[in-house]
């Protein structure tokens, strides 16, 4: 666990990637965008935990629609800054996936192998469509195992914390995002 000195000096050393004016106006963009594509369709919408939380939260109220809400939690990184062996601690019951159109809502799609294991898992279960929203796509340089079928905003590929996203466990609550200095990543 980082000292409160650790935690502020992380803040005041990052540069400032979307500020929160940016992002709210790209959630308005991308709730019109699925309620476009997904409001006949009465959908059951997951939040990946804990990272897509914040999000979740500001963009489930712009959608005009009905839905099924509720959440997973699957993590890879634990804390730390390199993702590991994926790890399931939530899940709905499949019986409330059965022959349902699925909105997965998650923060950042990075690699794509969270997402593809919750896809997996999601059709395994009988959902009749899966789709997904993220906030951030980081730019990797390369092709993904994953894309997503909405898409916020795009990154550069750094690590990033805020909006839901966080360094070492902290920093989720920040109202807009923030990448750690290239000179720390290399570290």
């Amino acid at each position: 666990m980082l000292t409160r000195k650790q935690a502020e000096h992380i803040l005041q050393t990052a540069d400032l990637i979307y500020p929160a004016e940016v992002i709210e106006k790209t959630i308005e963009n991308l709730a019109d965008e699925i309620t476009e594509k997904l409001a006949g369709q009465y959908p059951m919408v997951l939040c990946v935990m804990k990272g897509g939380m914040i999000f979740a939260g500001h963009l489930l109220p712009k959608l005009t629609f009905p839905l099924d809400f509720d959440c997973i939690q699957v993590s890879r990184y634990h804390n730390q800054t390199h993702g590991g062996e994926m790890n399931w601690t939530l899940f709905p019951r499949n019986d409330l996936l059965q022959d349902r159109v699925v909105l997965v809502i998650d923060d950042i799609l990075d690699e794509g192998i969270t997402l593809t294991g919750i896809r997996k898992k999601v059709l395994e279960c009988g959902a009749r469509a899966f789709y997904s929203a993220v906030l951030v796509d980081k730019d990797l340089g390369k092709v993904k195992s994953f894309q997503a079928d909405f898409i916020g905003l795009n990154l550069p590929n750094r690590y990033v914390f805020g909006f839901g996203m966080d360094i070492h466990g902290i920093w989720r609550n920040l109202p807009a995002i923030y990448a750690v200095p290239t000179v720390l990543a290399l570290e």
